[in-house]
């Protein structure tokens, strides 16, 4: 279910929505004073990657074992 942020053009209160089908922007409105003027907010995705890799990457070489820091 995607998780949508949005900022109120009359209060300036921040939000988040949870759509579950599709966005129907008609019904979101501002929690704390009830407006429909919004604009929805850019949010980073988030997300995890489960399992192992398969194969490890090469270790490249070091110069001098690591000790000076530059590898």
């Amino acid at each position: 279910m995607p998780i949508y942020d949005y900022q109120c053009k009359e209060c300036g209160e921040t939000y988040d929505i949870f759509h579950k089908v599709r966005e129907i922007v008609e019904d979101v409105l501002c929690p704390s004073c009830g407006s429909g003027e919004h604009t929805r907010l850019l949010s980073a995705p988030t997300f995890s990657m489960k399992g192992q890799a398969r194969e490890s990457a090469p270790v490249a070489p070091t110069c001098c074992g690591g000790s000076c820091g530059l590898n």
